[in-house]
């Protein structure tokens, strides 16, 4: 962020200094509204693929649907697209070195998509215990994080000697592991409240 002039910006997008200025008041306002409407767009993925398995269930969704179709829509806007790519890479940095306003990432991107998994985890297991779905998303969140940056690793990597690794068999995993610590975090409370 701090290497890259506004000049250099402008060159590449083939536009004018002073339209930026004029449209979003210099190089940090571009960067804001830039961010934010990738972040609008992947929360918009991620709660659509959400609401999609919740309706075509017809109110019988099945725990493992719901956490591929999540699954799904959170990895394949940052896999399929050079430009996923390159907003993951810009989230990564975002955390080292903040540019943005702390609340914005919370606010655009992680409560909303945290109450519709939220919302959807309390129909499909009506025995979790409330409190604890946070920590069950954003254990899932960050697995598929870790997936995401390790494929890239792997891809960059020259060497033989790494295991193939294979993105769908590793979401596979992923909803497979994080069904069965929801199913045990359920029946851990159904069996709490029946010996009490």
């Amino acid at each position: 962020f701090e290497g890259t002039s506004i000049r250099e910006i402008t060159s590449e997008a083939k536009c004018n200094v002073a339209a930026v200025n004029y449209h979003f008041g210099g190089k940090d306002k571009l960067y804001l509204e830039v961010f934010n409407r990738h972040l609008i767009a992947l929360r918009d993925v991620r709660i659509a693929g959400i609401n999609k398995v919740m309706s075509e269930s017809g109110g019988n969704v099945v725990l493992e649907e719901l956490l591929s179709a999540f699954a799904t829509a959170f990895i394949e806007p940052l896999m399929g697209k050079s430009s996923g790519r390159r907003f993951m890479k810009l989230m990564t940095r975002e955390m080292l070195d903040p540019h943005i306003p702390q609340n914005m990432f919370l606010e655009k991107m992680i409560m909303p998509t945290l109450t519709a998994m939220q919302n959807a985890l309390v129909k499909t297991c009506p025995g979790l215990e409330e409190s604890k779905i946070p920590l069950l998303v954003f254990s899932i969140v960050g697995q598929l994080i870790h997936a995401v940056r390790v494929k890239a690793m792997f891809e960059q990597a020259d060497s033989a000697n790494l295991p193939v690794f294979d993105l769908t068999e590793m979401v596979e995993h992923i909803v497979a592991f994080s069904a069965a610590g929801i199913r045990a975090a359920t029946e851990g409370k159904a069996n709490a409240q029946s010996s009490a």
